[in-house]
């Protein structure tokens, strides 16, 4: 339910959650990077040198996906095979579908590759998730289910290929008017592509032992730690 049919229905809560890593239990970008690209030791090297400032997330992604020549549709394959969801996920999104909470899915991931994880670790319920991302483009001259034949094609021209930030400050601006019974921004992260969003809302997640509690603790930013959903649920009913 995109901006601003979300709020029509007056939540008490908006609910802005990173997709890799934290709805599900291993990042499939790092998955296929690690076991089809370049491999885990030169990956995790880029995601230091982003979390430290010496690259860019938009640079160090796309030189991780370039590493990875398998046809596109065999990338989702091995990851429908390997990639598992947090188990407390689906108590969470049924409570918060019978509670009227919207669940917005922002992600540096493909579209393609987040849609048929969910939906075959979620079920059909999952459709209503909406989900802003970025998307999987064939290379010029080329088909997807070609070896090398795919690219990223990133959802804006930021330093992040997707600024979470920009999907959120429209919520942000439009709650900030209505008072104080106003819905509560949420966000889950817990890596280098949620640093854009990790200022932007009232209450930030950042998943235990992941470099978005590294990046928090050095800069200041208020955060609450979690291990998986049922902590997350737990808060989130308080509210």
């Amino acid at each position: 339910m995109p901006f601003p049919d979300a709020l029509k229905s007056h939540p008490k809560c908006i609910f802005f959650t990173d997709f890799d890593g934290t709805i599900t239990l291993q990042d499939s970008n790092d998955y296929i990077t690690d076991n089809l690209g370049f491999g885990e030791a030169r990956r995790k090297q880029l995601n230091a040198d982003c979390l430290d400032g010496r690259s860019t997330f938009r640079d160090i992604f796309t030189e991780m996906l370039a590493s990875i020549s398998t046809p596109f549709p065999a990338c989702i394959d091995v990851l429908l095979a390997h990639i598992e969801l947090d188990p407390h996920f689906t108590t969470f999104f049924h409570w918060a579908t019978a509670h009227d909470v919207p669940v917005i899915v922002l992600s540096s991931g493909m579209h393609p590759i987040i849609r048929a994880l969910l939906s075959k670790l979620v079920g059909d319920e999952a459709s209503t998730i909406e989900i802003i991302c970025n998307e999987a483009v064939p290379r010029p001259g080329k088909t997807i289910d070609q070896p090398d034949g795919w690219t990223i094609q990133f959802h804006d021209d930021s330093d992040f290929g997707h600024d979470k930030s920009l999907a959120i400050r429209p919520y942000r601006e439009a709650v900030q008017k209505m008072g104080e019974d106003r819905p509560v921004l949420l966000y889950a992260g817990d890596g280098v592509s949620d640093l854009s969003a990790a200022r932007e809302t009232d209450l930030l997640f950042a998943k235990r032992g992941r470099d978005l509690v590294t990046y928090c603790e050095r800069e200041g930013v208020p955060f609450t730690v979690f291990g998986d959903w049922s902590e997350i649920l737990e808060t989130t009913k308080k509210i």
